[in-house]
């Protein structure tokens, strides 16, 4: 069995695995928000924005991966293309309303790091598997990998903590800290689970 016979899905299943990944993306960045803590990619920059403009995240998001769809449409073709911007239409709309669902009193920071940086990578991992992402930073991170074959969530973890780290005079030394730990945790699980030529973006 070729590769592209075994990582082809029905539609549905993408949609069904998409509106699944944006649900774990969506509350990972909730976690995150509701402690102070960032990560990486336009999602980290998305969450350092809304800190310091007090737009909403989902705005901030939407509007940082415009750019990218162009890069993702030549390199990855339109159905890598398209269903990436349905995954970063459905997590920055989730993340947005999710209060009106959701009330949490207290989280303790820790807590978010760990669960959060866990529910990003889940619903990256169950994006990239689905022929998506994140948008930004994923998408070069998975054109790298299918045209070199270095992991996507390795270079992903070293882009993650960069940004992560460039934002030492926003945050706490403490939350820095913690964030870092969540984009490590959040990278691991795409690095031991995604494995390349496993999954073709085709």
């Amino acid at each position: 069995m070729d590769n592209n016979s075994r990582s082809a899905h029905p539609f549905y299943e993408d949609v069904l695995a998409l509106l699944t990944a944006a649900g774990f993306v969506s509350l990972g960045i909730f976690l995150f928000h509701q402690v102070g803590l960032l990560t990486g990619g336009t999602a980290g920059l998305a969450l350092l924005l809304q800190q310091l403009t007090g737009l909403s995240f989902g705005l901030l998001f939407f509007g940082m991966n415009l750019p990218f769809y162009a890069l993702a449409w030549l390199r990855m073709g339109p159905r890598f293309t398209l269903n990436t911007f349905a995954s970063v239409a459905a997590v920055s709309f989730m993340t947005d309303h999710l209060n009106a669902v959701l009330q949490i009193g207290k989280i303790e920071p820790v807590y978010a790091a760990l669960i959060g940086g866990t529910l990003i990578g889940m619903g990256l991992l169950i994006m990239f598997r689905h022929k998506s992402s994140l948008g930004g930073f994923n998408i070069l991170a998975l054109f790298i990998q299918d045209k070199f074959g270095i992991r996507a969530g390795k270079l992903q973890m070293g882009l993650d903590c960069t940004i992560v780290v460039a934002s030492f005079f926003v945050v706490s030394p403490w939350l820095l800290a913690l964030s870092v730990v969540a984009a490590i945790i959040c990278n691991l699980v795409l690095t031991l689970n995604h494995k390349p030529g496993r999954y073709q973006i085709a």
